[in-house]
């Protein structure tokens, strides 16, 4: 199974949608709290190339937001990106 980071907000209504989704999936992912530990929020920006949240990736794969990982499953490719 990939290694699914989500970097969020615990107030992010896009944040909450894009983990919804994921859970509905029974992935397990690693939610990184960029209000809480600023210099995580500093990690994302540099990995990401983007400040707003959620910031998603699948190993080393990144997915971009919300709406970013909601177009994968309407492709049909999330499931096989998150090895199920």
């Amino acid at each position: 199974m990939p290694k699914v980071e989500v970097f969020c907000t615990p107030y992010c209504p896009y944040c909450i949608r894009a983990k919804k989704l994921l859970e509905s999936k029974n992935v397990e992912y690693e939610e990184i709290r960029v209000d809480q530990l600023p210099e995580r929020h500093d990690e994302m920006i540099a990995r990401s190339k983007r400040t707003s949240v959620p910031q998603i990736f699948i190993d080393d794969y990144h997915v971009g937001g919300c709406d970013d990982l909601f177009d994968l499953e309407a492709e049909g490719t999330l499931d096989s990106r998150l090895g199920l």
